[in-house]
């Protein structure tokens, strides 16, 4: 469905990306693990063309989309859950699920999707009416989940989704990121907590400073001696 040749992202004199290769197949949940600093994070935003890369070729459904506008990459059906959540937090719940269908224009199915969001997250529901800003970290994780879905995205970016919350909620959002991708919903992760990420990933990417220096399936890389070390905590 995503794929990425020889992308390359420059910050200034940063060589943020030095031409990494990715794919991200329909239906699978493919994450990218590594430090602070590896690259994930501009991998997300040089696909959505946040940051526009340098050189190389990201091709949706195999479409070249490299440089289009942000918009039109949303509307061909990929979506965003931004690290740090990044709802709109002096917004309502309703408010900030609208934002979230902004590139739509057909009522009633964005009504039926507001639903559907409610009767997977009944917290969002019970707080429609409330400031997005004074929700927990965990509700605004939902959210922020939540907004995305009413894209109708077909591939889902999420950066970070265990940032910050508590353990309980840590295994609560990788649940229901399971859950999405067991409906349909094809996923590229990114996290820290790759003990969590390669247990649930059907495939895997470890970056180090803008390379690629592993792949796999996700259970084969959680078993290497090498990833054990360097991001599982145990040799």
């Amino acid at each position: 469905m995503l794929k990425i040749e020889n992308l390359q992202v420059y910050y200034g004199g940063i060589h943020a990306l030095k031409g990494i290769n990715i794919e991200v197949p329909e239906n699978k949940i493919v994450t990218l693990v590594g430090a602070n600093g590896a690259g994930k994070s501009t991998t997300l935003r040089a696909i959505c063309n946040i940051v526009p890369p340098s050189s190389g070729k990201v091709f949706f459904d195999g479409e070249d989309i490299t440089g289009r506008s942000t918009v039109d990459i949303t509307k061909k059906g990929i979506t965003l859950v931004p690290e740090g959540r990044r709802i709109f937090a002096n917004l309502t719940v309703h408010e900030n699920l609208l934002m979230g269908a902004y590139a739509r224009n057909d009522k009633m199915g964005i009504q039926e999707d507001m639903q559907k969001i409610f009767v997977r997250f009944p917290r969002l529901k019970e707080r429609e009416k409330q400031i997005a800003g004074t929700l927990s970290g965990g509700e605004q994780q939902m959210l922020a989940i939540g907004r995305a879905l009413m894209s109708r995205p077909r591939l889902m970016m999420m950066d970070e989704p265990s940032l910050g919350l508590a353990p309980l909620l840590v295994k609560e959002v990788f649940r229901i990121i399971r859950d999405i991708n067991d409906q349909g919903m094809t996923i590229l992760l990114i996290e820290q907590n790759a003990t969590a990420a390669l247990k649930i990933a059907d495939y895997g990417y470890v970056m180090e400073t803008g390379n690629i220096t592993l792949e796999g399936p996700g259970q084969e890389l959680a078993d290497k001696e090498e990833v054990k070390l360097a991001y599982l905590g145990k040799a």
